[in-house]
């Protein structure tokens, strides 16, 4: 949720549950609360923002009000097609992201910048604007995480600096999925020390669990006053097994109807909105496969889907609209190593989509900015104008606007 808040007041003195204290930065505010459960661990839900339509908030199952007022406008990035359209009450802004896939170069990069250690916040710092900018940012983490001091591997068994989640918090991002075919590539304790390593940082995920409890539980956010649910899921794990016994510890498998009904649930469980990331694909094409498009088409006929996101091919692929919904196919790597590969695996879209609640339901306006991981030195990402990834995005005859 966006930090570029430039004055916010508390108006009435409350009493919260422990760690539950408001901030006036609204993506450093986890803390309060949109369900009294929400402290319990292994809960993914996300924090209340406050929200400017509606000037208090109150907690469920207490007495509590909190009231926010600002002395200063939200600025809003809209798309060129669409300059200085206002949001509205029931409306709010989410950007997604491509695969962050910490080859070996980039780790090195970051230990340079640290003086030793992994510091990646220069690296990806040229995102920050945009993707702070957000009611809600969602990364796609695709490497699991490996003990904080090593050892550190690459492709084709990831073992990532866990240093690289203060890097995502940082820029502004709220969460990320982590259902992937890398995310078993150290075995149960990869998945456990990236999800322990998100938690201290503060962000939220779907799509990995360390426990069936934590399988089960749906991952909510706020955005501006709307309940969102993050869904994740992955094609497969490149044939390493699950840990025995423990199926739910990654979702694996792109079944319609299985995600369909967790979506309903989602709903069941409070979300207004849906979306779901899915890993999937084949790698280094744009053009979605006839898989793609099959698994699109049913989930997005679901009343309970709202967006589909995703990942996996390390190239951009287009964005389509189905019915009245969206499906962006695949936004590339948002990081990965410059030096090698295609040069369109360098790229990556920052997925941009505007909520607005009408009486027919949401509508949906997408935008993307395209980014570029370049090869320096130093190692940076950036937000660019590639006319490449334009192209692709709108391969499938979307008009669909560049972010302002």
């Amino acid at each position: 949720m966006r930090k570029d808040l430039a004055r916010v007041a508390l108006l009435a003195a409350v009493s919260l549950p422990a760690g539950l204290v408001g901030a006036p930065a609204l993506k450093s505010a986890p803390a309060l609360a949109a369900r009294t459960d929400l402290a319990r661990p292994g809960w993914h839900g996300a924090g209340v923002a406050p929200f400017f339509a509606a000037p208090s908030l109150s907690l469920p199952g207490t007495q509590t009000t909190v009231a926010w007022q600002t002395t200063s406008p939200r600025q809003e990035a809209v798309p060129v097609a669409q300059p200085g359209e206002p949001l509205f009450a029931d409306s709010f802004t989410l950007a997604m992201t491509g695969d962050i896939l910490l080859h070996q170069p980039l780790v090195a990069q970051a230990r340079s910048d640290g003086g030793g250690r992994p510091d990646f916040l220069p690296m990806f710092s040229g995102v920050r604007r945009v993707i702070s900018g957000a009611d809600l940012a969602l990364c796609h983490l695709e490497t699991p995480l490996a003990p904080r001091r090593g050892p550190f591997s690459g492709y084709p068994t990831f073992s990532a600096p866990p240093q690289v989640v203060t890097a995502i918090k940082s820029i502004g991002y709220d969460g990320c999925s982590t259902a992937s075919n890398h995310t078993v590539d150290q075995g149960e304790p990869g998945v456990v020390r990236t999800l322990e390593a998100l938690d201290r940082a503060g962000l939220r995920y779907a799509g990995s669990a360390r426990t069936a409890d934590e399988a089960r539980l749906i991952t909510l956010y706020n955005a501006n006053g709307v309940q969102v649910a993050h869904l994740s899921y992955t094609y497969g794990t490149n044939g390493l097994p699950l840990p025995a016994r423990k199926p739910w510890m990654v979702n694996v498998g792109l079944a319609p109807k299985r995600i369909a009904a967790a979506a309903a649930r989602a709903r069941r469980e409070g979300a207004d909105v849906v979306v779901v990331s899915l890993h999937w694909g084949q790698e280094y094409r744009h053009r979605p496969t006839a898989e793609q498009r099959r698994v699109a088409k049913a989930l997005l006929a679901s009343p309970s889907v709202d967006l589909v996101v995703g990942h996996h091919a390390h190239v951009v692929q287009p964005f389509e609209r189905i019915g009245d919904k969206w499906v962006a196919y695949g936004l590339g790597n948002q990081v990965a190593n410059p030096s090698a590969g295609i040069a369109a695996t360098h790229e990556g879209a920052i997925a941009w989509f505007r909520f607005e609640r009408t009486a027919d339901g949401w509508r949906v306006h997408p935008s993307f900015a395209p980014t570029k991981i370049g090869a320096g030195p130093p190692i940076r990402l950036a937000v660019t104008r590639s006319p490449a990834v334009a192209q692709v995005v709108r391969s499938l005859g979307e008009r669909v606007p560049l972010l302002k």
